[in-house]
């Protein structure tokens, strides 16, 4: 009688494995396909622009999941922004990451909720790094910084960006 118990717990066990495989793929399988691009500006509470981003677009789960995993440099003014079909509680990790970088929390109508300085993940560990906000807008680390924008200041997504 026991035998039957193992076999169906090793069914079991492979079973939850193929299914977890096939609803969230290792990383290396996925491809996200071609990445819109947009520009958004900073702006701060004065409506003066603090700086613009060339952006790819990650609209969809796959290519929110990839983010800039795959990307080895990124130059400044420069990122991703990810885009959510409503404003939460986002947690964002970096899987595979060998930049640092600022993860910036962003509401629907456009305010900054968070900035995260992110260094690589073999300096300080991989997150989660929390915010609320409907966007997410990763650039390289420092950036904020050095561009002067804050926590409240504006993130201008032209509609190209908004999917």
């Amino acid at each position: 009688m026991r035998r039957p118990l193992s076999v169906l717990a090793a069914v079991v066990l492979v079973g939850a494995l193929l299914a977890f495989y096939i609803f969230i793929p290792p990383l290396t399988l996925l491809e996200p396909g071609e990445y819109e691009r947009t520009s958004v500006a900073i702006t701060d509470d004065d409506g003066t622009e603090l700086a613009t981003v060339d952006a790819r677009i990650a609209d969809t789960r796959d290519k929110r999941r990839i983010g800039l995993s795959r990307t080895d440099s990124l130059a400044n003014g420069t990122g991703m922004l990810f885009v959510h079909g409503s404003a939460d509680s986002r947690s964002y990790h970096m899987r595979n990451m060998t930049i640092g970088l600022d993860i910036v929390f962003v509401d629907s109508d456009g305010t900054i909720t968070e900035i995260h300085d992110a260094p690589v993940p073999a300096v300080g560990g991989t997150g989660p790094y929390r915010g609320t906000g409907r966007y997410v807008l990763e650039v390289p680390r420092g950036w904020m910084n050095a561009t002067g924008a804050t926590v409240g200041d504006n993130v201008e997504i032209p509609a190209s960006g908004k999917s």
